[in-house]
């Protein structure tokens, strides 16, 4: 059988480039889509990623899965409905696709899973770089649902032999829209990137990344954290992280070198990012500053409890 490749959430951002990206190889793509809308896939289902019989449509004629369908925070919607439709979503997919003999798949986990994005308290992150091993200090309905989308991936690669990537994902835009907005923020008031620790990810690298995860060097149940090499702040991680984590154990980080191990996406994917923000680096321009007051940021940098602002870094 020749690759086609089921793209769920395919109208979304991450779901657009994804398309844009296989057509470009010349792979043949099945949109599941919630609502009807034109997306550049050669055929196209409507409906519910949890719903079986969908799934089950939709997956006709499919050798790898890539899915995106989420809800993709706790802040609109429920926290039942975020934990509940994220994880019937990603049992159905991917327990349907086992049952036909779909050998791999990608699923979008995310960076939020660690716990820091959406804590309802400032978290103490045990050391640093963040890997897959760092223990995961979740309280919140999205996070959850992200540990326990993982926990179905691994299950299902016991079950039906399937391979499974699950790439924990950070902040995605598009360089001329939210990375910009991003960038902007951070330069004056990196305070809203710490619990994201400032990382991110083109939406085109986003589908690279997954695209790579569906021939990974090895098979089986994998967790790879994708980013970029450098942050989108300015200021110096060495910096950054005196100031918005102090006392975390952690090797020394040179110029904007992300504090995420990246090693893994390079050596079980070959991936690395491509389209980097251009972000000009400065010199640490609050050094004299004292130690900042806690904010709340989410996982796009907007701070969510308001808090005393940290004297400009501009």
């Amino acid at each position: 059988m020749s690759q086609r490749v089921l793209v769920t959430g395919a109208a979304g951002l991450v779901g657009t480039a994804v398309l844009e990206l296989l057509a470009a190889h010349g792979v043949p793509a099945t949109a599941l889509i919630l609502e009807p809308a034109s997306v550049g896939a050669d055929r196209t289902v409507v409906g519910d990623a949890a719903d079986p019989a969908v799934v089950d449509d939709a997956l006709a004629d499919v050798t790898d899965v890539i899915h995106l369908a989420a809800i993709p925070d706790p802040i609109r919607d429920p926290a039942e409905v975020v934990f509940g439709r994220n994880t019937l979503a990603t049992f159905a997919v991917l327990d349907r696709a086992g049952r036909r003999g779909v050998e791999r798949a990608a699923i979008a986990s995310s960076y939020a899973i660690c716990g820091l994005p959406f804590a309802r308290t400032p978290l103490r992150l045990p050391y640093l770089p963040i890997d897959a091993r760092l223990p995961l200090q979740i309280t919140d309905p999205y996070a959850l649902s992200k540990q326990a989308d993982e926990a179905t991936a691994e299950m299902i690669n016991r079950a039906y032999g399937m391979t499974v990537v699950a790439l924990r994902l950070p902040f995605i835009g598009a360089a001329d829209g939210r990375l910009a907005t991003a960038a902007a923020r951070f330069a004056t008031d990196p305070a809203t990137g710490a619990a994201d620790v400032w990382s991110y990810l083109d939406v085109r690298d986003a589908a690279r990344a997954l695209f790579a995860a569906l021939r990974p060097a090895r098979p089986g149940f994998h967790v790879v954290y994708a980013a970029a090499p450098e942050t989108l702040a300015p200021q110096p991680t060495q910096w950054l992280l005196d100031r918005f984590h102090p006392g975390v154990p952690r090797p020394s980080f040179t110029g904007r070198t992300v504090p995420i191990d990246l090693a893994p996406a390079r050596d079980l994917l070959g991936f690395e990012a491509a389209f980097p923000f251009p972000v000009r680096s400065s010199v640490s321009p609050c050094a004299e500053a004292g130690p900042p007051e806690p904010r709340r940021a989410g996982p796009s940098g907007s701070p969510r409890t308001p808090g005393p602002a940290p004297p400009s870094c501009s």
